[in-house]
């Protein structure tokens, strides 16, 4: 379904490695939505993606059922997806305090968890020089980071919100699932046991799993 030609809902531009795309990609598929996914080279981005993305950042998208309608930065695209394409809010909330504290974990994502894991991404693997210093501060914040999910998650919650799986659940997980790459190994988890449970059951969920089948296929050409 991602990468079918025409007739499609939805154009995702996006990148085969980055985390950001793969979480649009997933909520598409779970509300069984189309799109054509298109692959952008950082190192040369078309004219007609930097034309739509003002920051020359993935993920973008078109939506072709409203007017070509487009939007980045991923958390606003999941937001925008919930509100015009599940109107069941099977993905999404209708309580007052679980709005609230979807938003706050959403934004918890954008600020501390985005931010620290890519800084450790960058300078372990592909900063042109190691330096120690900052490897080791954004190692640490990690850790911090992946405490705070393990408290909150420590009282037998299975979803961050509201008892059921949501966007908050599709915006972690391409960064959490990232942890063994990140901190060197599938070990990196063993002090988190709760957070470990949590990320595997957020990838055996269909529209996740579509997605990374995909990326898999795309690490494999």
């Amino acid at each position: 379904m991602a990468q079918s030609q025409a007739g499609n809902q939805f154009t995702l531009w996006t990148h085969g490695g980055g985390p950001n795309g793969w979480k649009v990609a997933a909520l598409l598929n779970e509300l069984g939505l189309t799109y054509e996914s298109k692959f952008v080279d950082f190192q040369n981005k078309p004219a007609e993606f930097l034309a739509i993305a003002p920051n020359g950042r993935i993920p973008v998208i078109v939506d072709h059922s409203r007017n070509d309608k487009t939007l980045f930065e991923s958390v606003a695209i999941l937001l925008y997806i919930v509100h015009h394409y599940d109107k069941e809010n099977r993905l999404w909330f209708t309580n007052e305090d679980e709005i609230a504290d979807a938003h706050q974990w959403l934004l918890f994502q954008v600020s501390g968890i985005g931010p620290y894991f890519g800084q450790k991404a960058w300078f372990s693997n592909f900063h042109p020089e190691k330096v120690p210093s900052a490897i080791e501060r954004y190692e640490k914040e990690i850790k911090r980071v992946l405490g705070v999910l393990e408290t909150y998650l420590a009282d037998g919650k299975e979803w961050f919100v509201g008892g059921k799986y949501s966007i908050v659940d599709i915006n972690n997980y391409p960064w959490l699932s990232a942890v063994p790459w990140l901190l060197g190994g599938p070990e990196a988890f063993d002090a988190f046991p709760k957070t470990k449970a949590y990320v595997e059951r957020v990838g055996q969920q269909r529209g996740v799993a579509e997605a990374y089948a995909t990326k898999a296929s795309l690490a494999k050409h």
